[in-house]
This record gives C-alpha cells, sequence and structure tokens, in this order.
C-alpha cells in the first residue's frame, strides 16, 4: 500500500549522546572552521521543508550553546542514557505537540560530515516518487539516516527502545521502505581514528 506524498516535513537532529568511545563530545568537533553539530543544523535548515528539532542530552549546555545563532527548538532528552531510541521519541513528541499537521520527518544525526543538502531533498523526492512508508538513506549494504518516515509510522517510532534507533523499523520486511544511495554516510565519527581521517579529508582537497 502507498504512502500519500508527505507535505508537511519537520527534521530531528539527535545530539544527546555521550560519545563515549571519542572522549570528547562528537558534537563540538571542528571541521572546516564550525562544529559537527552546527553543519548538521545548517544542512537541515536549507532544505526549507518546515521546523527543525535539536535533541540534546549529554552535555547539554556545552552542545545547547552551539544553537544560540540557529532558529531551531531545543529539546531536552533526560533520558538520553537509555540511547538513541528516547532521543527519537523526545523528539516526536516535540514535533506533534507544536505542529500536529506535520505528516513527514527527517531525522539526522550530527556525525556524518558529508552530508549534502542535495541528499535531503531526494529522500524527499523519492517518497513521493513511489509511495514508501520511509526513505532512508543506503551504505555499507544497509539502511540508516538520514531516513524520512511518513505518518503512519509515527506511533512506531514513539514506541522504540533502547540504543538501535529505527533500524528495526527500517529492517521490518512488511513496510514499503525505499532507498537512497549515500555512500559517505558510512563517514561517521565515533573515534579519535575517525577524526583525524576526516580532517586528512579536508587536507586532501583541492
Amino acid at each position: 500500500m502507498s504512502a500519500s506524498p508527505i507535505q508537511q516535513c519537520a527534521t530531528i537532529v539527535l545530539a544527546a549522546g555521550k560519545s563515549s568511545r571519542l572522549g570528547t563530545p562528537k558534537q563540538l568537533l571542528d571541521y572546516q572552521g564550525k562544529s559537527l553539530l552546527e553543519l548538521t543544523v545548517e544542512k537541515a535548515l536549507a532544505t526549507k521543508l518546515g521546523p527543525v528539532v535539536v535533541v540534546v542530552g549529554a552535555n547539554g549546555e556545552l552542545v545547547k550553546n552551539q544553537l544560540e545563532q540557529f532558529p531551531v527548538t531545543i529539546v531536552v532528552n533526560e533520558a538520553w542514557e537509555e540511547g538513541m531510541a528516547s532521543s527519537i521519541r523526545a523528539g516526536i513528541n516535540e514535533v506533534l505537540g507544536r505542529w500536529e499537521e506535520t505528516d513527514g520527518l527527517m531525522i539526522l544525526v550530527c556525525d556524518q560530515p558529508l552530508l549534502e543538502t542535495t541528499h535531503l531533498h531526494q529522500l524527499l523526492k523519492v517518497q513521493h516518487q513511489v509511495g514508501a512508508s520511509a526513505v532512508a538513506s543506503s551504505y555499507q549494504d544497509r539502511l540508516g539516516t538520514p531516513a524520512l518516515f511518513h505518518f503512519s509510522l509515527f506511533e512506531e517510532l514513539k514506541n522504540l527502545k533502547g540504543d538501535a534507533g529505527a533500524r528495526k523499523i527500517l529492517g521490518n520486511p512488511e513496510l514499503n521502505i525505499a532507498s537512497v544511495p549515500f555512500e559517505d554516510g558510512a563517514f561517521d565519527i565515533d573515534t579519535k581514528e575517525d577524526y583525524e581521517r576526516l580532517l586528512n579529508i579536508k587536507k586532501t582537497e583541492p
């Protein structure tokens, strides 16, 4: 069954994690003169699709300081230690409480520094073309973020638990899930070595 074309799309940026493997908040890492969080929020706002909600948790005040100049809504996830699902729940509850006409939800993380706004537009375009319940980014033979969800999946998003995020939904063979290739999505920042690789990419670009 095809889902209707998404018309009112909000974006949730997940920025509540502790970055325990990295040892420092990844949200604040500098890349090309801006923090990873700033870069992600700029890409989200540049889509002009609708409201942008940023969910913070660990290191909340430090992270919030990165957002003062942006027209975003900040949500504090007190249950951030549970994992990514708690931030998705906090974000979607805020969106539906403020913008009840929302019929689509884009979920971003802040450690995919090679993301471009054109990719986010492509997710929405594919949803309109094929009537998918969700459109995910594909890399390394899996589906992940950024991902776009139709309102028919909002209840499932609100019922997520643990640290797996929305992977359970995206892996459900009974749902109409489409994908858009995003090879650079595999480049995320979890360790110091990942960050060093990112900085080396910056140095080798013309």
